[in-house]
C-alpha cells in the first residue's frame, strides 16, 4: 500500500508563523475603539432592545473587537495577526490544485522546524513505525522518569494539510516543553486518500507501538484533526480490543463534523485562524468522508460511546470556531465518568498556542498537558 502524506494540525502556513520572530508589542497592540458616548449607548440599547424582544435568534451590533491587554506581548501578536489566506479559505477546483495548496503550505510550514529543533534542543529521527512513515522526536536531555514513557502525536490540518514532516511541529514543542519522546506519524489524506484510510494509519501505528511500550505508559495527543483522531482512535482501539493508553490530550478538537454547536457562529469572524466553517472546513469535511454520514463516531467522535476513554486533557480558548466542539467532549466526557480537564485560554483563536514557541500561553499549556501525563503515565520498563 503506497505511504502518503500526514495530515495537519494546523491549517497551514501557521508554523511560519508560529516561528517567526516575536512581534514588538506595539505592533501586537491594536488601538481600542473608543468608548460608545452615551447617546450611542442609548441609541444601540433601543436598537438592540427591539430586534431581541422575542425568543429567537440573538441580534447583535456590528462590533470591533480589541486585542486584549490581559496576555503575553507575544500573543498579542497572534490575536491581532490578519486571517491566513488562502489557507482558512481555500477551495481547490481539482485533485491537482488541493495538491499543490498542500505542497506549498506544507514547505513553508516544513522549512523553519530544523532551527527550532535545534533552538529548543530536541532531535527528530525518521522511522518507519507500523509500516507508516514516522518520526520519532525527542529532547536531547531526557527527564529520568520519562525514559520509560511515549507519546504518540497525530497532527492536524482539516485531514489535508501537513503532510510529511511539516506534521511534526505539535510533537516538536511537546519534546521541548514536556520531555517526552513522541511519534509523530505521516498518515494519508484526501484527496488520493479519504475517510477511512487515515484512521486505518493511526491503527497501524497503535498496533506497533504497543509493541514498544506499556499502554499504561503511553499518552496520545493531538490538536484540531489530531484531537478528533486521537478521540476516534480510542473508540476504535476499544472496538477492536486493543488497550487504551494512559491518557490523553485532544486539543480544540474537530470531534463534529457537522457545525454543530454555538461558537461556530458565536466566533465566526472572530477566529482569526479557522474564521468561518464556510471556508475551506467545510470543503475539507467532504473531501475526507465522501459519501459517508458526517456523524459516524468515525468522523465525528462527539456522538460516540465515550465511556470507558482514558483520562482526557482538552485545550481551547475564547474565540476558537471550535470552542463549543472543545467545551461539548469535555461535558460528554464528563457525563460518561470520564476523568477530564478542560484548559480554556484568554483571546485564544483555534490551535494558537502552536504559533510561537516563545510565548509564554504556549509553554504554559504544553506546561498542563505535560504535567497531567506525569499524574496518569507509568514510568516502570516495559518486559520482553
Amino acid at each position: 500500500m503506497p505511504r502518503r502524506r500526514s495530515a495537519a494540525l494546523l491549517p497551514v502556513a501557521w508554523a511560519a508563523l508560529a516561528l517567526a520572530p516575536v512581534q514588538a508589542q506595539a505592533q501586537a497592540q491594536v488601538p481600542a475603539p473608543p468608548a460608545a458616548s452615551a447617546p450611542d449607548f442609548a441609541r444601540i440599547e433601543a436598537e438592540q432592545s427591539a430586534a431581541n424582544g422575542k425568543a429567537g435568534p440573538r441580534t447583535v451590533p456590528g462590533r470591533r473587537i480589541p486585542v486584549p491587554g490581559t496576555v503575553s506581548p507575544e500573543f498579542q501578536a497572534a490575536i491581532a495577526a490578519p486571517y491566513r489566506a488562502p489557507a482558512w479559505n481555500a477551495n481547490p477546483g481539482s485533485a491537482a490544485e488541493w495538491k499543490a495548496l498542500v505542497a506549498k503550505l506544507a514547505a513553508q510550514t516544513a522549512a523553519p522546524l530544523p532551527a527550532l529543533r535545534e533552538r529548543l534542543g530536541v532531535v527528530s529521527t525518521p522511522e518507519t513505525i507500523g509500516g507508516i512513515r514516522a518520526w520519532v522526536v525527542a529532547p536531547r536531555e531526557m527527564p529520568a522518569r520519562n525514559r520509560n514513557r511515549l507519546l504518540v502525536h497525530i497532527h492536524g490540518g482539516g485531514y489535508v494539510y501537513n503532510p510529511g514532516e511539516a506534521g511534526t511541529l505539535e510533537a516538536v514543542l511537546m519534546a521541548a516543553f514536556g520531555g517526552f519522546t513522541v511519534v509523530s506519524f505521516d498518515y494519508r489524506m484526501p484527496p488520493d486518500a479519504p475517510f477511512p484510510a487515515a484512521m486505518d494509519d493511526a491503527m497501524a501505528v497503535w498496533r506497533a507501538v504497543l509493541r514498544l511500550q506499556r499502554p499504561e505508559n503511553i499518552a496520545v495527543f493531538g490538536t484540531s484533526t489530531g484531537g478528533a483522531m486521537t478521540l476516534a482512535l480510542m473508540l476504535r482501539a476499544r472496538q477492536e480490543g486493543l488497550p487504551l493508553p494512559a491518557a490523553i490530550a485532544p486539543g480544540t478538537p474537530w470531534s463534529d463534523l457537522t457545525e454543530t454547536g454555538d461558537s461556530y457562529k458565536a466566533n465566526e469572524w472572530l477566529d482569526n485562524v479557522l474564521v468561518s466553517y464556510e471556508g475551506y472546513l467545510t470543503h475539507a469535511a467532504r473531501l475526507y468522508a465522501g459519501a459517508h454520514d458526517l456523524k459516524d463516531p468515525q468522523l465525528s467522535p462527539i456522538y460516540g460511546d465515550l465511556r470507558g476513554l482514558p483520562p482526557t486533557i482538552l485545550t481551547t480558548g475564547t474565540r476558537d470556531l471550535f470552542l463549543s466542539n472543545t467545551v461539548r467532549t469535555h461535558r460528554k466526557l464528563r457525563q460518561a465518568g470520564v476523568e477530564a480537564s478542560l484548559q480554556v485560554f484568554e483571546g485564544m483563536s483555534h490551535a494558537q498556542y502552536l504559533f510561537n514557541a516563545d510565548a509564554p500561553e504556549t509553554r504554559e499549556v504544553f506546561a498542563e498537558i505535560a504535567a497531567f501525563f506525569d499524574r496518569h503515565l507509568g514510568t516502570e520498563a516495559a518486559t520482553r
